[in-house]
């Protein structure tokens, strides 16, 4: 146990380090996460001979759900809104279409089976929402016409008709479907996945709007319940979990909850690590001996995809909305194959189907992250796709939590010298502003003429610190025998060689100045240079 905890900590840790040289050489990151499994592999360096697909496809199926559930989360629907209903035909109908163009090109050029064609098709016909949403986020890309809310409405929305096609091929391979029970496994797996997701979300928005969670950090584990809850209450019926946790997402993502901050850099974190361990899986699952064997049927599907399938679907749903050549060509440019057509491959491999699914969807993936995503910025430039007067971050929900200010508070005491003097008249340090004044319970948006009163407490906004220079905190507690006990900051400020920029005190924060005097137990918060 000892020595898998350690391999899995280290692969962790290489795998951080990959993703810093990754974004430094411009590679996708994780292509880097595959490259790292293939050389813990058995034809790698480390030799590890890992073929256990039921394991794998459980940690990935796990992985999926949180990654499902946070491409809704992060979707600003306000800004998505406009662009809706074309992401959604998409997300349907063109992974229908791209599904069965490749399927016909594996069935009559690659010559494979009719049923193993219909398969490799649904396995590969979605995009993948963690490999657009990284690449627009650290290349910033700003995209014309509402071309980045597109791609990130339409790349995590689609797994789920995927899915429902995987699972379809799988059952039509072991000869146990009929059309009435087909029709009835699609409807129950919309049906089931749209009312789950809905009433899961509610129900977890009423307790994070009417709960107080008692102890730091139980809002983040509830809403990674809640995600997990939302794919396997549908699954239980026969609905489709993953349309479940996104659904689930985008309500949740869009709703006003508490400490919403903590909640999208835990879920970042949490999303990270789960790409992490598909991507690493993959490498880990492959057998890169096998892949000549696998390589230009490969090769011809990705090719396919990338020039022919997807771009067919693309100009056929997006044509009659009047959408631009520039926008239609870098949608199909951009699709991206990832983490779910990895899940569903080693689903097809679990079933036994003859067919080397698993390897030939594995050098799909990599060529598609590392060509395809690869050349998206440079893409985006030659189809003049970049707006400059735009800002990619705000088509994400956390886009507040990303802008450059940082909020205070402010109490005006009974001797404060803004006490009782009209907001006009105060004087503030450039570059600061009062936002917002809380007053006995009632939330007031200030202008110039509002009156401060004793016992209001301001809200600030100002310009965030964002430099590379690290600001060094130290604590420092007052002992009882202290000869700094009742001593003014001031007097001791020789002795103590540091700012103090934060008391605690019998659990209150104190901000000092040079009059403020220290007491027994004081809990000083230095600013060391």
């Amino acid at each position: 146990m000892f020595v898998s905890l350690t391999l899995a900590s280290i692969v962790v840790l290489l795998c951080v380090l990959f993703n810093r040289v990754s974004n430094h050489f411009g590679i996708p990151m994780l292509a880097a996460f595959i490259l790292l499994g293939m050389l813990f592999g058995s034809d790698g360096i480390f030799k590890i001979d890992f073929e256990n697909y039921v394991f794998a496809e459980q940690i990935c199926s796990f992985a999926l759900i949180f990654i499902m559930f946070y491409g809704g989360f992060g979707t600003k629907w306000t800004t998505a809104r406009p662009v809706a209903v074309k992401a959604v035909l998409l997300s349907t109908a063109g992974v229908a279409l791209t599904a069965g163009l490749t399927a016909l090109f594996c069935r009559f050029v690659l010559g494979f089976t009719m049923l193993h064609s219909i398969l490799m098709g649904s396995v590969i016909s979605s995009t993948d929402a963690a490999s657009v949403f990284s690449i627009l986020r650290s290349k910033k890309l700003n995209l014309k016409d509402g071309t980045a809310s597109l791609l990130e409405v339409e790349s995590g929305s689609n797994d789920p008709m995927s899915y429902m096609l995987t699972a379809i091929s799988l059952s039509l391979l072991r000869g146990d479907v009929s059309a009435p029970s087909m029709l009835g496994m699609v409807f129950a797996q919309i049906a089931f996945g749209v009312l789950f997701g809905i009433a899961v979300a509610f129900a977890a928005r009423h307790v994070f709007q009417n709960f107080q969670f008692s102890t730091s950090g139980f809002d983040a584990a509830f809403l990674a319940a809640v995600a997990v809850l939302a794919y396997a209450l549908p699954s239980l019926v026969g609905g489709n979990g993953y349309l479940s946790a996104y659904i689930a997402g985008i309500i949740l993502g869009n709703s006003h909850l508490p400490e919403k901050r903590t909640l999208v850099h835990f879920f970042d974190g949490v999303t990270g690590l789960m790409q992490m361990a598909i991507f690493f899986l993959l490498g880990l699952v492959s057998s890169p001996s096998l892949l000549p064997g696998v390589l230009l049927p490969a090769i011809g599907i990705a090719l396919f995809l990338t020039l022919v399938a997807r771009p067919a679907a693309v100009f056929a749903l997006l044509s009659p909305f009047g959408c631009s050549k520039g926008q239609m060509l870098l949608t199909s440019w951009s699709g991206l194959r990832g983490a779910a057509s990895i899940v569903f491959a080693i689903s097809a491999a679990m079933s036994g189907v003859q067919l080397d699914v698993f390897h030939i969807v594995f050098c799909v993936v990599l060529l598609s992250i590392l060509i395809q995503g690869t050349l998206i910025p440079a893409v985006s430039r030659r189809l003049d796709m970049i707006d400059e007067n735009a800002d990619v971050l705000t088509t994400f929900t956390d886009y507040t939590d990303e802008v450059d200010l940082q909020f205070v508070k402010l109490k005006i005491g009974k001797s404060h010298p803004w006490k009782d003097q009209n907001l006009k008249d105060v004087s503030l340090p450039p570059e600061l502003l009062i936002v917002l004044i809380l007053r006995a319970g009632e939330r007031i948006v200030p202008d110039g003429a509002t009156e401060l009163h004793e016992n209001d407490v301001l809200v600030l906004c100002a310009p965030a610190f964002q430099e590379d220079t690290v600001i060094r905190l130290a604590e420092l507690t007052v002992k009882p025998d202290s000869e700094w006990v009742g001593q003014r900051i001031s007097a001791i400020h020789d002795d103590l060689g540091s700012l103090v920029i934060m008391i605690q005190r019998d659990g209150q924060t104190i901000i000092p100045n040079g009059r403020t005097t220290l007491r027994q137990n004081d809990v000083l918060v230095l600013n060391q240079t």
